[in-house]
This record gives C-alpha cells, sequence and structure tokens, in this order.
C-alpha cells in the first residue's frame, strides 16, 4: 500500500502552498511537484498595506487588519486543497514590529486553519535568498536586495548558501507615510527619505562592501516596478543608477502620486513607487551598485523550495533547458553538439577581443540547446517560432535579461540578420551579443550533418569585425554542402556589416 502511495506520489505529483503575509502585500503561491519538475500553477497577490495601519505607538489600527483578514478569507478556501504539511504560511516586517499583532494573528489562524508563523529578519533575508538562488542562479558571489513593505532585506551569498545577512528597518510603505505624506512628490521628500536610507545602511555597509559580488539581483517590489517600466520603454536592460535618477526627475515632475505617469509603471505600484524608488537609490549609492538584474523568485519561492527536499541539488538552469527540449521534442544530441562548437569557438573569441563576462557562456550555451525549439511548430520559419515560445514561457535559472538575449540569438540563428536586433540593450552589451549571434550561426552551420563525426575542428581568428575560420587542410573541398553552406552565411554577415572568411 505504502508502495502504491509513493508511486501515484510521483506519477501525479503533490501541491505545495506558500503564503507570505508582508506589509505591503499578502502573497500566495501554489505549485505541482512532479518527478522533480516545479510547476507554478497559481498566484494570488492583494495590496493590504498593512504597515500604513501602524500609528506611532505601533499599533495596528481596525481598518488595516479587517483588510488583512479578507483577503486571507480568499487564500483559506484554496489552502483547502493542499496537505496540511505542504503549506508555509509566514508574516513579516509589520508583525514582528506591531504591539498588537497577537490580535491579528489569533484569527488569522482561524481563518486559515494554520499556523502562522512570524519570522525574524534575518530568517525573512535567508529564505528570500534561498528563493533567489533557486530561480536565478549565478556563479560567484550574489549581492540579493529585497525591498518590502516595512523593511529591507541585503543578502551576500554564493549558490545555494547566504553568507552574510541585514534586515533594515525601512520600506516602501513606512517611508511613503513618513516622507511623502498627502501623496506629494517633490524634491525635498526625495532629498529626505534618500538620507534616512543612507542613515540606516551607513549602519552595514562596510560589512557588504568587504565583499566582492559578481552579480546584484533585486527580489520583486521596487525592481520589479522598475524593469517593467523598461521593457515598456522597449529597453533591454539591467537596472542602472542613471535610469534610477531620471525615474526620480520624473516622479518630482509629476509633483504627485495622483498625478504619477511614467509609461509601464502600473496603477496599483504608484502609491509606494517614490518611496521604494528612494530606498534603492540610496541602496545603488552606498553599496557602489553599477547594476542590477531581477531575480525569478523572493521570500515564497523560498518558503517552497525549503519544503522539496528533492530539488535542492539540481543545477537549477540545466533542469530548466533539459524540460523545455523535452516538452518541446528538441533533438538533445544536436542541440549539445551545437553548444560543444559554440562554447569551443567562443573561448577563441574571449581570448581575443575584450567584450565577454560573467553571463557570456550562459547565454551562448542555452541559446544553442534551444535554438530548434522553434520546430516544434514548424520547419520554415522556426526561428520566428522559437522566438514567440521563449517570449511567453518562463526560464527559472536565468534573469529577465539572460532571457532576453536567449530569445534573441533563436530568433536571429539563421537566414537573414537584423542588424537592429541588439540596440534596444545597453551598449556594454551589445558587442558581446552581436559576437554570440555570429558564434551561434556558424555552430549551427557546421553541425549541419547532426553527426559529431562531422564536426572539424576550426580555429578562429578575429580582428575587430573580421573574422577568419581556418579549417583543416582539404576539409572544406571535401564537404561540399557545408561548404557552400558556409559561403552562404560569409554573404549573409557580410550584408550585417560584417566580415567572415573560410580557409
Amino acid at each position: 500500500m505504502q508502495a502504491e502511495l509513493q508511486h501515484d506520489a510521483q506519477t501525479y505529483g503533490e501541491y505545495y502552498a506558500a503564503v507570505d503575509l508582508g506589509s505591503n502585500s499578502f502573497h500566495m503561491v501554489i505549485v505541482h511537484v512532479v518527478n522533480g519538475s516545479v510547476q507554478i500553477i497559481g498566484k494570488i497577490k492583494q495590496k493590504v498595506r498593512l504597515a500604513a495601519g501602524l500609528d506611532d505607538d505601533l499599533a495596528l489600527d481596525d481598518v488595516s487588519m479587517e483588510r488583512g483578514w479578507q483577503c486571507l478569507q480568499v487564500f483559506s478556501e484554496r489552502l483547502q486543497d493542499i496537505p496540511p504539511s505542504n503549506i508555509k504560511i509566514v508574516a513579516t516586517a509589520t508583525l514582528r514590529l506591531a504591539t498588537n499583532a497577537h490580535i491579528f494573528i489569533r484569527k488569522a489562524e482561524e481563518i486559515l486553519n494554520h499556523k502562522l508563523e512570524v519570522i525574524s529578519g534575518e530568517e525573512e533575508a535567508r529564505q528570500i535568498y534561498l528563493g533567489v538562488a533557486y530561480t536565478s542562479a549565478n556563479q560567484g558571489n550574489s549581492l540579493v536586495i529585497d525591498i518590502g513593505g516595512a523593511s529591507t532585506e541585503i543578502i551576500i551569498g554564493n549558490d545555494m548558501q547566504p553568507i552574510h545577512l541585514k534586515s533594515l528597518d525601512m520600506g516602501c510603505v513606512t517611508f511613503m507615510e513618513r516622507y511623502f505624506t498627502g501623496g506629494k512628490i517633490t524634491e525635498g521628500n526625495f532629498e529626505n527619505a534618500k538620507q534616512a536610507a543612507h542613515s540606516l545602511i551607513a549602519n552595514v555597509s562596510n560589512a557588504f562592501l568587504c565583499f566582492d559580488w559578481e552579480n546584484c539581483l533585486g527580489a520583486s517590489g521596487t525592481p520589479q516596478a522598475i524593469t517593467e517600466i523598461l521593457v515598456a520603454q522597449g529597453i533591454s536592460d539591467a537596472i542602472r543608477l542613471d535610469y534610477l535618477y531620471h525615474l526620480e526627475k520624473q516622479c518630482i515632475e509629476c509633483g504627485s502620486i495622483k498625478t504619477l505617469d511614467i509609461d509601464g509603471l502600473e496603477d496599483n505600484r504608484k502609491a509606494i513607487f517614490p518611496s521604494g524608488l528612494a530606498i534603492l537609490i540610496s541602496l545603488f549609492e552606498a553599496l557602489n551598485i553599477k547594476h542590477m538584474n531581477i531575480s525569478g523568485g523572493a521570500l515564497r519561492e523560498g518558503l517552497i523550495y525549503g519544503m522539496l527536499d528533492n530539488v535542492t541539488e539540481n543545477d537549477r538552469r540545466q533542469q530548466t533547458l533539459n524540460q523545455a527540449k523535452q516538452r518541446y521534442h528538441i533533438d538533445k544530441n544536436h542541440a549539445n553538439s551545437v553548444r560543444h562548437v559554440a562554447l569551443g569557438l567562443c573561448h577563441q573569441l574571449c581570448a581575443q577581443q575584450n567584450i565577454c563576462h560573467l553571463d557570456t557562456e550562459t547565454i551562448l550555451g542555452a541559446a544553442a540547446q534551444l535554438h530548434e525549439i522553434g520546430l516544434h511548430i514548424e520547419y520554415k520559419r522556426h526561428h520566428e517560432h522559437g522566438e514567440y515560445i521563449l517570449s511567453h514561457i518562463d526560464l527559472p535559472g536565468f534573469t529577465r535579461l539572460q532571457r532576453s538575449a536567449i530569445r534573441d540569438l533563436v530568433a536571429q540563428h539563421r537566414l537573414t540578420i537584423n542588424t537592429q536586433i541588439f540596440e534596444k540593450y545597453h551598449e556594454d552589451y551589445r558587442p558581446m551579443l552581436k559576437g554570440l549571434l555570429r558564434i551561434l550561426r556558424i555552430a549551427v552551420v557546421l553541425c549541419l550533418r547532426r553527426q559529431n563525426k562531422h564536426i572539424p575542428e576550426v580555429s578562429l581568428s578575429c580582428d575587430d569585425s573580421k573574422w577568419t575560420l581556418t579549417f583543416p587542410e582539404g576539409w572544406l573541398k571535401s564537404h561540399p554542402l557545408i561548404n557552400a553552406e558556409l559561403a552562404n552565411e560569409c554573404w549573409l554577415q557580410h550584408k550585417a556589416g560584417c566580415e567572415l572568411v573560410c580557409k
């Protein structure tokens, strides 16, 4: 009987739920786990702004508590379908601070029919880091920042291990109430908010500045809102300080929350956007952050994965790629061959030109493995179908910017090259992406016969945009099909303003 139950669980999967009672919003995420694959099947988010109900004595008013309880009534129905052992419910900064938190918690537990845990700032930071690490895998040390409604968590970690973490008592809701009273947005209000944030960050900044980190990731909230603004404005880039200064200027020009109008900023984010922006600017300045990518997860995802023992050792990116290859019936052997050839050429490129960075092999390797994802639909325009698919599926383990780059490489891996495709990226990324596109296209041609025994050892020499591929003596003559395809590729790259010579 026990064996049958285990077989059923493996075949049909299990359901898990995580609930995060934040200071600004209450969140619930439902996942279905089948054979190690974690699929999000439901998300509910409601703006409760619990922190706005704290008075000067840190007591929650009745109105804010009622908003929270009404939200939990909605959550409770969905939780009835989840095994109690697969549910995790936590509360964060506001219920840590509130002197009458016990009143809210008692009724909340009655509504949810489940125990609610108020976690410390340090535990919140740890769970946030785990959620980010599981969904946005990175090499080397990572700096993770989460701006919540009443607290901000800052964490340094490596792979799945948080190394140093802090939780600061500043958040977009509490700073909105304190520094943007009446919804007024002025230069003075921004300066007061930034000074207050700087004074809190100063107490911990030295400890974080001692670490070298290769990546900075923002978890949900304000970074997510800014990323949505960049996307709406056609900018494929990480978050940078000059963008933040420009957004601050736009906010001040609008004058108030009611008249705040920024392309890409959703209405439900407007009230707390200036305060969150002020905190984020202060973090960039105090911690010398050059650029920040948005992560794929945060606290809720950390809670979910914390309940799953069988996925903690998996490579999140490779698991994602393997699942995509299986789902879209991609020829795995061919995909791996294209990846091998592409990375070999990439190593030669990076040794000759200073255009590569930490994302280079990650982006190219994924694009090589997924370049035929559009064949699932049909052959003639499969690069365009691939672009469409990669625009609409999630790729856990990859940041938004990495996903965009992978999509655009796949879209351009054959036929005519659109020279404008990378203009929407920051100038720091363009040379790398153009180089990776040329490499991917060459690798696809070299693997044309789909058998490793026909793939030659090729030497790549790079002189600015002029590339020379040197083949073993007599190889091109003995492989007329690939020779002809390479000649066509040389012509297509020439039309795109690049020179490719094969000899």
